[in-house]
């Protein structure tokens, strides 16, 4: 399997290289189209009553993104750079939200607390939410120019995670170390789906190992996140905002929290 089409969601922030790389990287490796689409808040420029737009200071971003993509794609056929043309919250969300239903994959980033807000609070939950889409977000920290060799792939027997599991099939075909988590409250159930999943994969020639591990009570986001670290996963795939079989995890907990405090790439479906 491979992907067709990619985009890329552009700004003025520091972590637009990285996003712009890794996903140049994913079209030339699947031989498939990229669009980079920028879109940022920002405000019309007004002198005395009368407003225009954009802003000088939208307009220098906007070229910049332009720029900085064209060199970066130099070489890879059918690139194309979009601007969302818009500074409100709801039109930056509302544009790039329609735009990304047109794609295999898009490519988002974590939302860095401590950088500059070029976005709305909730931009990457509402795109994954909103999309139809899915959604691979890179972490605002590291370095990952190539994923997938190492791959985790969290599994709860939901909708949610068949759909995540089976959008990333074009990113797992290279993968070198693959494991199926699943955290249950009963070993056997949780054994019996994660043998499915291994099965699934293996008709994709993907290798995967199972682990399960039995829980009862809260924390079960952070053991992942410590699975991820200890295996050394250099990609996370998990469904989005569905319910993981604990009367004490809300719906969406899970993913506002990984979304949060992720530490390498994750790819999220909904």
């Amino acid at each position: 399997m491979s992907l067709k089409n990619l985009m890329v969601h552009l700004d003025a922030g520091e972590r637009t290289a990285a996003r712009l790389e890794l996903a140049a990287g994913l079209a030339r490796s699947h031989g498939a189209r990229l669009t980079g689409v920028f879109g940022q808040r920002g405000s019309a420029q007004r002198v005395g009553v009368v407003a225009t737009w954009p802003s000088e200071e939208y307009a220098a971003a906007r070229d910049a993104s332009k720029a900085a993509f064209a060199k970066a794609t130099a070489g890879l056929a059918n690139a194309e750079w979009i601007d969302v043309n818009r500074g409100s919250d709801a039109e930056v969300l509302a544009g790039v939200t329609r735009i990304a239903r047109h794609f295999d994959l898009v490519v988002l980033g974590q939302r860095d607390t401590a950088a500059s807000n070029l976005l709305p609070d909730d931009f990457v939950n509402e795109v994954i939410v909103d999309s139809g889409r899915p959604v691979l977000v890179l972490p605002y920290a590291g370095d990952f120019p190539v994923i997938g060799k190492r791959p985790m792939i969290a599994w709860n027997d939901a909708r949610e995670a068949a759909r995540a599991l089976n959008d990333a099939l074009p990113l797992l075909g290279a993968s070198e170390d693959c494991w199926v988590m699943s955290f249950a409250t009963r070993q056997e159930d949780a054994e019996a789906c994660c043998n499915g999943v291994v099965k699934h994969l293996a008709d994709h020639d993907v290798k995967a190992k199972a682990e399960v591990l039995v829980v009862q009570d809260f924390g079960i986001m952070d053991l992942l996140l410590n699975r991820v670290s200890d295996r050394s996963a250099d990609l996370l795939v998990m469904g989005a905002h569905g319910q993981i079989g604990f009367p004490f995890v809300s719906r969406g907990a899970g993913t506002r929290y990984i979304l949060q405090h992720m530490t390498v790439p994750v790819l999220m479906s909904s």
